[in-house]
C-alpha cells in the first residue's frame, strides 16, 4: 500500500488479517472468556470472521463505506453475545464515516476509527477502565492520532502496540460491564477477552498497512 493512503484493497486486507488472527487465536480468546465469561468469545468471533470472508468474496464492494457496512452486518448477524452488536456497530460507524470514498488519508481514517469507537461506547455504555474492548481501542486511537506525519503504516504500528498494552492493563481491573461484572472482585487478575480480540484487530490493521 501507499503508506499515506488507505484503499478498498487495504480495507479488505485488514479484514483478511483480522480473520486469520482470530482463527489462530480462537482457543486463546475462548480460554480468556472461560475465566470471566461464557467461554465462547473465540468461537463466536471466528464464526463471525468466516461470515465476513464469505460476504466480502461475494459482494466485492468498491467503496470503503460498503466494505465496512458488509463487515458490520455480517458480524451483527452471526456473532453471538455482546461482541456481535459491539463489533458490528464499530464497523458500521466506520463505514458511514468513510462513505463513498475509494481511498482515504490518515486524518480520514482516524476520524472513522473515532466514529467506530463512539459507536462502541454508545452501544455498550462502557467507559475507559471498565475492563472491556474499549480499554484496547481507546489507547490505540490516541496513539494513532498522536503519530507524527501522514504515514498510516507508522500510525497503525503504534496503535497496535498501544492496543496490546491496553489489553494487558485490563488484568488488574475489576469488570464493570458485561457478564464478567457479575463476578465482582473475582474478575480481577484476568485479561478481558474483548480487549484481546480488539488488540488482534489493531495488530491486523498494522499488518495490512505495512
Amino acid at each position: 500500500m501507499a503508506t499515506d493512503t488507505f484503499s478498498v484493497k487495504d480495507a479488505r486486507a485488514w479484514m483478511t488479517a483480522f480473520g486469520k488472527a482470530v482463527s489462530e487465536n480462537q482457543e486463546y480468546l475462548t480460554e480468556l472468556d472461560s475465566a470471566i465469561g461464557d467461554a465462547d468469545h473465540g468461537t463466536n468471533m471466528n464464526r463471525g470472521m468466516r461470515a465476513v470472508e464469505k460476504k466480502l468474496a461475494t459482494a466485492e464492494p468498491t467503496t470503503l463505506g460498503s466494505v465496512f457496512k458488509t463487515v458490520g452486518m455480517a458480524l451483527v448477524s452471526t456473532v453471538g453475545g455482546a461482541s456481535g452488536p459491539l463489533y458490528g456497530t464499530f464497523f458500521l460507524r466506520i463505514g458511514a464515516a468513510l462513505g463513498d470514498k475509494s481511498e482515504c488519508d490518515k486524518a480520514d481514517l482516524s476520524s472513522a476509527l473515532r466514529a467506530g469507537i463512539k459507536g462502541v461506547i454508545d452501544r455498550g455504555k462502557a467507559q475507559l477502565g471498565d475492563k472491556t474492548m474499549l480499554d484496547a481501542l481507546s489507547p490505540a486511537l490516541d496513539s494513532f492520532d498522536g503519530a507524527e506525519g501522514p504515514s498510516i503504516a507508522a500510525a497503525s504500528a503504534g496503535a497496535a502496540e498501544a492496543a496490546a498494552a491496553g489489553r494487558d492493563a485490563t488484568a488488574p481491573l475489576k469488570a464493570l460491564k458485561g457478564r464478567a461484572s457479575y463476578l465482582g472482585d473475582r474478575s480481577i487478575g484476568n485479561i478481558d477477552p474483548g480487549s484481546a480480540s480488539a488488540a488482534l484487530l489493531m495488530g491486523a490493521l498494522a499488518k495490512a498497512c505495512t
